[in-house]
């Protein structure tokens, strides 16, 4: 077996796994709805419901955020193949869960629907965090990545801009516990203090300064 065969026997299961693992919590909330074996969402399901699709799409689209840099410490690129499909799970739950509030929380109220967004900035903020990932989820094809070239990377950092607002949302809608949601923000945190210590910007002027350095001490030792 060379070692190319032995890569892709590894990396077979990879996608299957994952998807299973990220389809579980939204078959899990899909029994307890229904009642299935005796499952329930609790004596208020409306906000079980919505609120379980939300945390299950933040929580999606931190870890799409954190494939990166698993895949750079952990020195297994294997791990950027699964980035598109926990991006595209993410954005599923999100879209489930504004649609559960829209439907089953306002029942398609559009005058209602439009007064919340701007009144409440929880929603406000919720609102603009799927609309920015809705671009990214249309382009998410080798043909759109193709099509677009470089843009393809400057548009699809919006979902940086996403996942914040997504932990802002979070943050504003919870009342008395605040400790989930502050946790997701202080690992967004983390994870864009570890993109910017290796932006290649960051990386250049480290390098021109240890260039600089390199040079005054080579003048330095030239000095009679």
């Amino acid at each position: 077996m060379t070692a190319t065969t032995r890569r892709r026997a590894k990396t077979r299961y990879d996608k299957p796994i994952v998807f299973t693992l990220c389809a579980l919590p939204l078959a899990w909330l899909v029994a307890r709805a229904f009642g299935i074996a005796g499952l329930s969402l609790g004596p208020n399901p409306v906000e079980a419901l919505i609120h379980g699709l939300g945390s299950c799409g933040l929580r999606l689209l931190l870890i799409t955020l954190c494939v990166r840099p698993a895949a750079t410490v952990l020195h297994q690129p294997r791990l950027m193949r699964l980035r598109r499909m926990l991006g595209l799970w993410a954005f599923t739950y999100i879209v489930l869960h504004f649609l559960s509030w829209l439907g089953i929380d306002q029942a398609f109220d559009a005058r209602h629907v439009v007064a919340d967004i701007a009144k409440r900035p929880y929603i406000t903020v919720g609102f603009t965090a799927l609309l920015l990932l809705l671009p990214l989820a249309v382009t998410s094809t080798d043909r759109w990545m193709r099509r677009l070239g470089r843009r393809w990377h400057s548009l699809h950092r919006l979902i940086y801009v996403a996942a914040l607002l997504g932990c802002l949302h979070f943050l504003w809608l919870v009342k008395r516990d605040w400790r989930e949601p502050a946790l997701y923000l202080v690992i967004y945190g983390g994870l864009m203090l570890w993109r910017w210590r290796r932006s290649p910007g960051r990386v250049a002027t480290r390098m021109l300064a240890s260039r600089a350095g390199w040079r005054i001490a080579a003048l330095a030792r030239l000095r009679p």
